[in-house]
């Protein structure tokens, strides 16, 4: 089933590529979704779905990011087919081609059990997506794309140098002085540990405590760059303002919602490792202290923030601070952390395929020009602000519910400065984007864009109401099947089995 996961987009990107019309083309893309979304409820549905082979796995977190992605995927292949109507002007081609492809690699992420196999899917995620961004063929697209090469794969460099510590750290047993019950066995062959890069064997090996420690905290600390940089956690967010602000509306959803998902992911399981080595507490200060200041940052840059794509840019900075956050202090906010994955990645759906039709509409980016949304997109308008109080915290959306559980943990595990800092940060992104949703939406729109050809279509809006009713559900809702996999993903994270 992991394998037909991964053939069902390839399979359709084969026909896209094959296919002469540019009109039949962007339809390939619902159906490539559908099948997808279907094998992926039928996988998940299974009692005990994540033991499949040595290398390709469905981990408890693993699941929840794969529900969360196949939906996100599900949403944007059906907004997709309107936008590209609309873009009749552009050869769509390598879009759609790339649009398939990009799934695959990210469920060849969610589903692998080797390190080195997860590592070479990310960077193919990478590779794949970075024609996206060039859709609209402008310098400053041009710019952004190269940015994010470049920078992504400094960050994804790092990340295979952390992949080798974390394999060398087991063909470097810990002093037998410290470890007397291993004491004899490695007297008689030091070096008798097998390398390995396959999860499991790390998890038992850190439990057995016959992983070098100082290798383990090294290897900790480059993936957290590495694929801190895929987040886009501070200091390695530099790609994003660019990025998020020139691609289209749907490929900044499917980055922001679907890619960092993935890179967290990532995290999740190398936590793990840390947590059963019994280095927890060097690994939750750093992504505690990292979490916060991504926060910190991307409130200042949302204070006063004139384009509404880099706003969106910045809020999934302080987003990808708060799973980090959530992450570093353990226990109840695991949880939190895990529900917020699925909540970040449907309302940063929801804002990113508003921004396109607003994008679209007016021409522009900035406050300047864009003003009296409501009256000129009224669906779109109503739902961008309605993301904007769901993905600030507001009630009763799911992000509220996510948070609060996070904060709920920060304070259960005396934390009161984090709580405190968290409570500020989250003021200031309020009122720093409230300042920019409140300057687009209201107002008369400019005369120019008044006339303009697009309007609220039924493929561009619905799919957006479908994604915010999920994100609504959530928050006052939640599944007795979902809040089990919630359970199993925060224990399993904690270092159970």
């Amino acid at each position: 089933m992991v394998l037909v996961l991964i053939f069902i987009p390839l399979f359709f990107a084969g026909v896209a590529a094959v296919t002469g019309s540019n009109r039949f083309r962007p339809w390939l893309l619902p159906p490539a979704a559908l099948g997808h979304f279907a094998a992926s409820m039928l996988l998940l549905a299974r009692p005990d779905p994540w033991p499949i082979t040595n290398w390709l796995l469905i981990d408890p977190p693993g699941r929840l990011v794969l529900l969360a992605f196949t939906t996100l995927f599900l949403i944007c292949a059906f907004y997709c087919t309107g936008y590209l109507r609309l873009r009749s002007d552009r050869p769509n081609r390598v879009f759609c081609v790339c649009m398939l492809i990009f799934p695959a690699a990210a469920t060849l992420v969610i589903c692998s059990a080797n390190f080195g196999l997860m590592w070479l899917a990310v960077d193919a995620s990478t590779l794949s997506t970075a024609p996206l961004i060039f859709f609209n063929r402008t310098a400053q697209s041009l710019e952004a794309t190269w940015k994010y090469l470049i920078i992504c794969s400094v960050g994804i460099a790092l990340a295979l140098l952390g992949t080798f510590f974390l394999a060398y750290s087991s063909l470097q047993p810990v002093e037998p002085s410290t470890q007397p019950v291993l004491a004899t066995t490695m007297s008689a062959n030091p070096h008798s540990a097998i390398p390995s890069m396959l999860m499991n064997d790390l998890v038992n090996q850190a439990r057995n405590r016959t992983l070098s420690i100082p290798w383990l905290k090294a290897a900790f600390v480059l993936l957290l760059i590495g694929y801190g940089t895929k987040m886009g956690l501070v200091p390695m967010h530099t790609w994003k303002p660019d990025v998020y602000g020139e691609a289209p509306g749907v490929v900044g959803a499917l980055l922001a919602g679907g890619l960092t998902s993935c890179a967290f992911l990532m995290l999740l399981r190398v936590a793990r490792i840390c947590a059963a080595a019994g280095i927890t507490r060097f690994a939750d200060s750093l992504l505690v202290l990292m979490g916060l200041l991504s926060m910190a940052v991307a409130g200042a840059f949302l204070v006063d923030q004139k384009d509404f794509k880099r706003m969106l840019a910045y809020s999934s900075v302080e987003h990808m601070g708060i799973l980090a956050i959530g992450l570093g202090v353990g226990g109840v906010a695991v949880y939190g952390a895990l529900l917020h994955v699925i909540n970040n990645a449907l309302t940063k759906g929801v804002l990113f395929l508003c921004a396109g039709n607003i994008h679209r509409a007016y021409g522009g980016k900035t406050t300047a020009t864009v003003r009296g949304v409501l009256r000129r997109l009224p669906v779109s308008g109503a739902f961008f602000l309605l993301g904007f109080f769901a993905i600030t915290g507001a009630p009763p959306f799911g992000p509220f519910i996510s948070q609060l559980t996070i904060l709920t943990g920060v304070i259960n595990g005396g934390r009161y400065l984090v709580a405190a800092l968290f409570l500020l940060f989250l003021l200031l992104v309020f009122f720093g984007m409230g300042r920019t949703v409140q300057s687009m939406l209201l107002g008369r729109p400019p005369a120019a864009t008044r006339h303009t050809a697009f309007h609220d279509g039924p493929l561009t809006t619905l799919p957006i109401v479908a994604a915010l009713g999920v994100v609504l559900l959530l928050g006052l809702y939640i599944p007795g099947p979902l809040r089990e996999m919630l359970l199993q993903a925060a224990a399993y994270v904690g270092g159970g089995s």
